[in-house]
């Protein structure tokens, strides 16, 4: 273990750890095993790191949320094993809403994303560089996100979508789909990704015909889910969209055609 005068003897570190010069570890830090931390990273009161993480150079975990409703109150970051957090990104700690910040398993954060308070990210999120989300933002299992997206707060992003780069967010993504355009709009299904992760074409086509009905049959939203809901049976894959739109408070994204 490198010697360095910034890391609190209250911190508790565990075993293998490599942690670069200069970077401070304040007194309420935990730390699992094998975990490396490159030069000048701060991990602040509050930071809950899991095993084998990777924070690099510069990065910021657990500082105090940007909240002007803040009031000091005790509370956490915490980041699962096996991710990974490049340079100069930014987690805040939670605030009295939900007291933590979560980054999941095997997450791979890229430099200048900021993760704001109360935020929940899933396992096995790819977050791309210089993204930057409000506070409150939950994405969900085998998301990905491009680069430069701005996230507003509360949005909800389902599991295995795709965001493209460059995007404002203001509206939810439903699971399984591609996102892009300006305004955000649906733009098909994931197939790339579904099919990496192991969908069977029936799945994909049974996905495909849900998104139809909600995007394509000149229904709205709620009309929508009736027509699907009325089918006799129903997928763990359509189940898993029309419980997402229920959750949907800011409405999901939009068909650009």
């Amino acid at each position: 273990m490198t010697i360095n005068p910034l890391i609190s003897s209250k911190a508790q570190i565990g075993a293998n750890p490599q942690i670069g010069n200069g970077t401070l570890i304040q007194d309420d830090v935990i730390i699992g095993d094998n975990v490396i931390i490159g030069n000048n990273a701060i991990l602040a009161n509050g930071s809950r790191i899991g095993n084998n993480v990777k924070i690099s150079h510069g990065a910021v975990i657990s500082t105090e949320p940007q909240d002007l409703k803040f009031g000091g109150e005790i509370t956490t970051v915490e980041i699962g094993d096996n991710s990974t957090i490049r340079e100069y990104a930014t987690i805040n700690r939670g605030t009295n809403h939900s007291k933590k910040t979560v980054v999941g398993k095997n997450c791979f954060i890229m430099s200048y994303v900021h993760i704001a308070h109360d935020c929940v990210i899933g396992d096995n999120v790819i977050i791309a560089n210089a993204t930057n989300m409000g506070g409150h933002v939950e994405i969900d299992n085998f998301a990905n996100v491009g680069g430069l997206v701005a996230i507003h707060q509360f949005v909800k992003i389902g599991k295995y979508s795709f965001v493209g780069a460059g995007v404002k967010t203001v509206k939810d993504v439903p699971p399984y789909i591609l996102a892009g355009g300006y305004p955000l709009s649906y733009e098909g299904l994931n197939k790339v990704g579904l099919k990496r992760k192991g969908f069977t074409q029936e799945q994909i086509d049974e996905i495909k015909n849900a998104y139809d009905v909600i995007y394509n049959s000149g229904l709205n939203v709620s009309q929508a889910v009736k027509e699907i809901k009325s089918k006799n049976s129903i997928t763990n894959e359509v189940n898993e969209i029309l419980n997402f739109i229920s959750k949907a408070d800011r409405g999901i994204i939009p068909y650009r055609k």
